[in-house]
């Protein structure tokens, strides 16, 4: 997809900024957590072409939208996040919705429901997941059953059962995977058909102001002419082909909602007064809550907007590196909002303080658009195998040109990510020589090592160049990038040689193998750099 341009996409941020200050206090955000509500109204607004008609980023210029990229979206999502997951959760809604009509529908379809999404700003769902299915979309139960007459397909007859529905009560136009004679297959299914009914509204942990429901199907007729791409068959590679897009703007939303809770940090440590000095002078406080949390975020956006410029590019079949970005930052965003509320103390545990809220709702992006053990288990499959094409070459061939990197620009960290790279290709080929991804949780914990690896090395490469959304100077980066390669480097190198030795290794030199003596060296100057982020988070987030 083509980008905005810089100044489309600065206006659409700016009048989302300002609606959210004038309308999203925080007041109201808690009062529609504690009714559970959905707040239709402000839906509206978002998708009023007059205030800020925000769903049009998603869909193309042909068709009545902006046209927006991988980047624009990750930036409107992040700030979404950053706003409020549960109304950011019903923008997402509509985008997985159109999803398998952008991907997949004729020119046709294409402009007759994009044309209308656009056109009347309407509510859109995505039913794919089932009670008994989850992320696993290759065993649904439901069906489409063809009409048929005089021997041709007129239309199809579906039945069956959603679960976890975002937007599922709401929505005006519903796209439903469903087994049809020829396979995994897309329709799309209005509100009002006969026989299409939605269940409760879930009472949920957290993005409690999202409507999720479930969905019942009972021979819904639709014409023929709902069956996306008009070919039975294609649902899965449909969605499939969206992962790496969609699973980055989920990747936004951690990032978005763990920076929330962490500004929320970073502020309150600035008026708190404990032991005599503000929580913002001790180390205890701002090394352990504050710091680890911002430069995990950072590595993961520097490898979603890495990531962004690929999509944007033109580059297909990038899941794994949308698993990698999803993974790294949905996890960061749920561990910097934890530690928001351990560092506001008994405050942060309070309801009447954001963080407390934030921690619900952000954990929930760690399960859905596949969960952090699905995106495990993609990033180490699909790596593995790459691994073994490439004779090992893969990351051993990445390292050397990190290590060219860290000649010319040597204060990202560089030459550390490359020793993360170089310790990962040894795990990897002992796993192979030993035959140890037959335990299933060593190649779980090899997808975990790889992330590491690999956003260490994009942040390392990207670290000299500020990112445009967010305060932080390229100084700051390259100290960040500099501890995430450190902290990358370490744990592939420990980690990686725990469980090589625990699935039984046989290799009494696989500590030297791995680079470990020169990981811990590298490990010099850490505390210095944390020194320097801890000051330029307070500098960059003062107190209100």
């Amino acid at each position: 997809m083509t980008t905005l341009d810089t100044d489309t996409l600065e206006m659409v941020l700016k009048e989302l900024r300002k609606y959210a200050d004038k309308e999203l206090k925080p007041e109201y955000l808690r009062e529609l957590d504690e009714r559970d509500e959905f707040p239709a109204e402000v839906l509206k607004d978002l998708y009023n072409p007059e205030k800020i008609g925000l769903h049009l980023i998603f869909i193309p210029e042909e068709y009545g939208g902006l046209g927006g990229g991988a980047y624009d979206i990750y930036r409107v999502s992040e700030l979404m996040a950053r706003i409020d997951l549960g109304i950011a959760t019903g923008v997402l809604a509509t985008f997985l919705g159109t999803d398998p009509i952008t991907v997949g529908g004729t020119e046709e379809q294409k402009a007759h429901w994009m044309g209308r999404i656009a056109n009347e700003g309407l509510l859109v769902a995505y039913g794919a997941t089932e009670p008994q299915a989850g992320s696993d979309l290759g065993t649904l139960s439901t069906k489409a059953e063809p009409v048929l007459e005089d021997g041709q397909v007129v239309g199809y007859k579906i039945s069956g059962r959603k679960q976890w529905i975002s937007n599922g009560g709401v929505a005006e136009i519903y796209t439903v995977l469903a087994n049809a004679p020829g396979g995994l297959s897309w329709f799309v299914v209005e509100k009002d058909a006969p026989g299409f009914g939605k269940g409760k509204h879930e009472d949920k942990h957290g993005i409690r102001a999202s409507n999720t429901a479930a969905l019942f199907l009972d021979d819904v007729y639709v014409t023929a002419d709902r069956l996306v791409g008009g070919i039975e068959g294609r649902g899965l590679a449909q969605a499939q082909a969206v992962f790496g897009y969609t699973r980055l703007m989920v990747a936004a939303f951690g990032l978005g909602g763990g920076w929330s809770a962490l500004e929320r940090a970073i502020r309150y440590s600035q008026t708190r007064v404990q032991g005599g000095g503000l929580l913002s002078t001790k180390q205890a406080y701002t090394h352990k809550l504050l710091v680890p949390n911002a430069v995990r975020l950072e590595a993961a956006r520097a490898y979603i907007e890495w990531t962004a410029a690929r999509i944007d590019a033109g580059e297909p079949d990038l899941q794994t590196e949308g698993a990698i970005a999803k993974f790294l930052a949905t996890e960061g965003g749920n561990k910097a909002a934890e530690d928001a509320i351990q560092a506001l103390g008994g405050y942060g545990y309070t309801k009447e303080y954001m963080v407390e809220k934030i921690k619900r709702d952000v954990r929930i992006t760690c399960i859905y658009e596949g969960t952090s053990e699905i995106m495990e288990w993609t990033i180490a499959r699909d790596r593995w195998q790459l691994h073994l094409k490439t004779q090992g070459a893969y990351y051993r061939d990445w390292a050397v040109r990190l290590d060219k990197l860290a000649v010319t620009s040597p204060a990202g960290g560089a030459a550390t990510a490359a020793l993360a790279l170089r310790a990962l290709a040894a795990v990897l080929e002992r796993c192979r020589l030993d035959r140890l991804t037959r335990n299933q949780h060593v190649l779980f914990r090899l997808g975990e090592l790889i992330a590491l690896g690999e956003t260490a090395a994009i942040f390392a490469q990207y670290a000299s160049t500020p990112s445009k959304a967010i305060a932080l100077g390229a100084e700051t980066r390259l100290a960040m990038a500099r501890i995430h390669a450190r902290e990358a480097a370490l744990k592939i190198a420990t980690d990686g040689l725990a469980w090589a030795i625990g699935a039984g290794q046989t290799d009494p030199q696989l500590a030297n193998t791995i680079g470990l003596p020169a990981i811990y060296a590298a490990q010099a100057g850490r505390i210095e750099d944390m020194n320097r982020v801890a000051a330029d988070l307070l500098a960059a987030f003062p107190a209100e």
